[in-house]
């Protein structure tokens, strides 16, 4: 078994912004369709199966300097925390934690207008990205950018706290079976589909809750907004515990593919930068 490198912080930076512009722009439709099941508005008042790539100029600002930011972060974390191997596990999740909070300062703003254009909360006026961008600055200012952030940090640590340490461990254990390091593109392609599936599946109430944040268009100035545990309650109590997991299916099966892309295409990428 031969042993693996970890890549430079500009490896990982270059890799992370390739990993996430693929994922995003590839299973951006299936987004789409789970955002607007989400939405309190109904799936077909809020756009239904038409459109399913308005908002997808935002992710193509925000993609590749997101992922980047994580990558960057996620390695040079896992390099610097003093746990030892039997503490893996803890390291992977202190790791991930803090490089999603990274990735969220540049994630969050996008995915407010994503999610808004998605499900056409500014109609007509919102046209483009750029144009609901505008929107967003003159009602709310630079604060309504950074909408949904709370919850947002709340759904991405539980999310990457499952996900990234049962990828390490699965990794691990693929490499232990077929006694070989590094594992392919493909082969961590499969680890990261699995981790991915898992972990969407069980986070999706706070996806949700998410998503109902960021598409609420209150001026926070004007009218105080509901917390999230009163919109929780609320969410619970009209629509039903059905309705905390709404868009469970196409959530899933995209983080699941998602995660093939993302997770197959780093490893890709950065062992091509490393040059293994």
């Amino acid at each position: 078994m031969t042993l693996e490198t970890s890549p430079t912080f500009l490896q990982s930076l270059l890799a992370g912004g390739i990993a996430g512009t693929s994922v995003d722009l590839l299973f951006f439709p299936i987004d789409t369709i789970k955002t607007r099941l989400q939405s309190s508005q109904g799936f077909r008042a809020a756009g239904g199966f038409s459109g399913v790539y308005k908002g997808v100029g935002s992710v193509g600002v925000g993609s590749a300097p997101g992922a980047a930011a994580f990558f960057s972060t996620y390695e040079a974390m896992k390099n610097a925390l003093p746990l030892s191997e039997g503490l893996a596990p803890v390291k992977h999740m202190v790791a991930a934690s803090v490089a999603e909070v990274a990735a969220c300062l540049i994630r969050v703003p996008t995915e407010v207008i994503k999610t808004r254009m998605q499900t056409s909360t500014y109609g007509a006026q919102g046209a483009s990205s750029f144009s609901a961008a505008k929107l967003v600055l003159s009602n709310n200012g630079l604060r309504g950018f950074y909408r949904g952030f709370g919850i947002t940090v709340m759904r991405e640590i539980p999310f990457t706290s499952l996900q990234f340490p049962l990828y390490e461990f699965l990794k691990l254990q693929l490499s232990r079976k077929l006694n070989r390091k590094p594992l392919y593109a493909h082969e961590a392609a499969i680890c990261g589909s699995i981790a991915g599936g898992v972990a969407a599946a069980l986070t999706t109430p706070l996806d949700v809750l998410k998503t109902r944040v960021m598409l609420d268009t209150r001026d926070a100035t004007k009218s105080k907004l509901p917390s999230l545990l009163t919109r929780f309650r609320k969410i619970y109590v009209t629509e039903g515990p059905k309705a905390l997991f709404a868009g469970v299916v196409p959530r899933t099966l995209w983080i699941s593919a998602g995660g093939a892309v993302f997770l197959g295409v780093y490893e890709w990428a950065v062992h091509g930068l490393m040059g293994l």
